[in-house]
């Protein structure tokens, strides 16, 4: 898991005993032909825990709502391995 580091500005390591921390309020600024940058991870966003849902006619997951690109220090695949992602409600 991680947590949101307030003093970076990006990801870190969760704290002890700590599932699930809040992130501060989001700003999503769209951006045309957005190819990406170095050290962000592409946080995928889910509506609720369970992280399943069931396919839509469009291939994509109903629960499953966009990517959200997060500052990081540490490599994109770190957070990938440890399961990172973000949720709208934890419970439902």
């Amino acid at each position: 898991g991680c947590r949101w580091d307030d003093k970076v500005h990006a990801l870190a390591p969760s704290l002890p005993k700590q599932l699930f921390v809040q992130l501060p309020v989001v700003l999503f600024k769209p951006e045309l032909d957005w190819k990406g940058k170095e050290g962000v991870y592409p946080c995928p966003v889910y509506k609720v825990l369970s992280r399943k849902g069931t396919l839509s006619t469009t291939g994509h997951s109903t629960n499953f709502v966009r990517d959200m690109v997060v500052p990081c220090r540490e490599h994109p695949d770190h957070w990938i391995r440890a399961g990172v992602a973000a949720f709208l409600a934890l419970k439902y």
